[in-house]
């Protein structure tokens, strides 16, 4: 590469992306200006990645982006190795003053775990949401159980209060009384002024749950 290209520059910029993210992550550097368009890697930092180095050429991809697209950089595109890990890459083309390309700059980041770890949190988190009910907090005060409960309770029904009808206040309150809510010491005014129902109906609710497990 000319003198004017920053070299000195870049190849420390290599060093410490390679050094920043990891040993997952491949940055490499190639001067095309030698004749040899087959043995342009000057630098490659953890190139372990796609088991190249110095001395090796630019990939397929690159040559033809560059072959393509007149030297444009391509930012965040995939492609995947031989023995089938999948590698999230961004080439930047190195110009002259003129505009020529003289050199590219390329990252590899090899994904693969990070999607393997994806699928894994995803079934958690989908199993997760799938339970009956939503999941439980820790609490210091027994007033701040009862109104996590009565709201663990509302998230169960899916929608405010103003838009239950009998049926969805009954489920929401056998949902307290299988938590223990009625246990603390005047959960039943709390419960009754929030769903906006008198105690003799709270009770009645209750003993339609009462009834049922009669059965």
């Amino acid at each position: 590469m000319q003198n004017k290209i920053p070299i000195e520059f870049i190849s420390r910029l290599a060093e410490a992306l390679g050094k920043q993210f990891g040993l997952e992550c491949e940055v490499t550097i190639h001067d095309l200006t030698l004749d040899d368009k087959e043995h342009t890697i000057v630098q490659i930092e953890n190139g372990h990645v796609t088991h190249r180095q110095v001395g090796d050429g630019a990939s397929e991809v690159v040559l033809e982006t560059l072959r393509h697209h007149k030297g444009e950089d391509q930012i965040g595109y995939c492609v995947s190795t031989e023995d089938g890990r999948l590698l999230r890459s961004s080439t930047i083309y190195i110009k002259n003053e003129k505009g020529e390309v003289e050199g590219i700059f390329s990252i590899n980041y090899d994904i693969t775990k990070l999607m393997l770890a994806e699928n894994v949190l995803s079934q958690l988190i989908r199993d997760t949401k799938q339970l009956s009910a939503p999941a439980a907090k820790i609490t210091t005060k027994v007033e701040d159980l009862l109104e996590d409960l009565i709201e663990r309770a509302t998230q169960l029904i899916g929608k405010p209060v103003a838009l239950m009808n009998k049926e969805d206040k009954i489920r929401a309150i056998q949902f307290l009384e299988e938590a223990g809510a009625f246990l603390i010491t005047k959960s039943g005014d709390k419960v009754s002024e929030y769903f906006g129902i008198s105690k003799y109906t709270l009770y009645n609710y209750m003993e339609k749950k009462a009834t049922k497990n009669g059965k």
